[in-house]
């Protein structure tokens, strides 16, 4: 991929070269990035673009084989389907002759036909075929570099058993390849997600194959792409801006998306009062909306429901404990009109959890899930009459 063929996006070439590097060249410090790497971050964020746009070209640049696969681009078909329909199409690639991957290659004396594999190609993921840990073995061994795979939506091959199946079948290959003596390259795992409790558990609990691995949030986009944002419109004859700062703060009331923002700059050019003005109106109104979407399926669990994610939402925006407590306990009864035990409250947050409302930030402290849910709830919160 290309970075310059699109200029019309921003691209965040620090952030993805700063990871790339601590993939494949990791310090004494980072060595566990070789155990897996799992980024969780809201919807809407940049993150798929920031995936194939940015991160991809900076480990190609430094020389590393990417498989990029998008668990998302058709519901259709189960995870372990589209990651080995990936595996097979990179093969593929490198074992036909005048493919533009193969060039990467050419000190490596690769034949005129391209690589050959101990294994059939159109086999791999079915019955008989090559297991995942010999595909990655031979693939590292043929391309004497470090390949990376990519999983975008990554917490969609958790709940079956297919998927399970897979990923103990990925951490098995990880093995193969990493603990080789005078390996030339590592099978590097990357998953991208959106659900941050499931993407944060995949690394962290001890049931999960990839227990033991990386677990960070992705970062949201900065003042430098407002910044980006200005100069790039202001080039238009006529357009109406806010001020830098003021659409900043837009920004950051629409949770960070780029979509958002779009759509907020453009109902700003038919208002008519000065753009300082409007835009916070706008961006308000469209923060909002979206975040019905979500207070929606608050709505339908349930009083329990809202009353736990409330003590969540008004409590430390780095994460809320104590909620079995026996204060707790009584603040929810309250609430609801009725008794609520443990049982209870853990079911109910189970749920939650389930739905991405919530997330577990570390044992017995859970945060909301999107902070501009959190921000559209409290300022709802506050502006409640109290009942006389």
């Amino acid at each position: 991929m290309d970075n310059m063929s699109r200029p019309d996006l921003y691209h965040r070439t620090d952030y993805a070269s700063d990871m790339a590097k601590q993939l494949l060249h990791p310090s004494a410090l980072q060595l566990q990035v070789r155990s897996g790497v799992f980024l969780s971050g809201i919807r809407r964020i940049g993150k798929t673009t920031f995936l194939r746009q940015d991160l991809i070209p900076a480990l190609e640049a430094m020389g590393a084989l990417v498989v990029y696969v998008d668990l998302w681009v058709d519901r259709s078909k189960s995870p372990a389907v589209l990651v080995h329909e990936a595996v097979r199409t990179t093969l593929a690639q490198l074992a036909t002759p005048g493919a533009g991957m193969l060039a990467r290659f050419k000190g490596l004396n690769v034949g005129a036909a391209g690589f050959t594999f101990g294994f059939q190609v159109d086999t791999v993921g079915k019955e008989g075929g090559a297991s995942l840990a010999q595909v990655f073995t031979e693939l590292v061994d043929k391309v004497q570099t470090s390949v990376v795979l990519l999983v975008d939506e990554v917490q969609q091959s958790l709940g079956t058993e297919e998927g399970s199946n897979l990923l103990y079948g990925l951490k098995a290959a990880r093995d193969a390849v990493n603990t080789r003596p005078g390996t030339p390259g590592y099978l590097l795992f990357v998953g991208m997600g959106s659900h941050k409790s499931l993407v944060t558990d995949m690394a962290t609990r001890r049931s999960q194959p990839f227990a033991g691995a990386v677990s960070t949030a992705y970062e949201p986009l900065g003042p430098e792409f407002i910044r980006w944002k200005c100069e790039q419109l202001q080039s238009i004859a006529g357009v109406k801006l806010p001020a830098e700062s003021v659409m900043w703060d837009g920004f950051v009331a629409l949770g960070q998306r780029p979509e958002e923002l779009q759509n907020a700059l453009i109902q700003l050019q038919t208002r008519p009062e000065p753009p300082d003005v409007a835009f916070p109106i706008i961006c308000t109104t469209l923060a909002s909306a979206a975040a019905e979407v979500e207070l929606a399926t608050l709505e339908n669990l349930g009083t329990l429901a809202q009353a736990i994610f409330d003590r969540i939402a008004q409590g430390n925006e780095a994460g809320e404990s104590g909620l079995f407590s026996a204060e707790a306990l009584g603040r929810y009864a309250a609430q609801i009109g009725m008794a609520a035990d443990p049982p209870q409250v853990q079911n109910m947050m189970d749920r939650m959890i389930a739905a991405n409302l919530i997330h577990r930030q570390s044992h017995g402290v859970y945060a909301v899930s999107d902070p501009f849910v959190r921000q559209v709830w409290r300022q709802r919160k506050a502006l409640q009459i109290p009942a006389p």
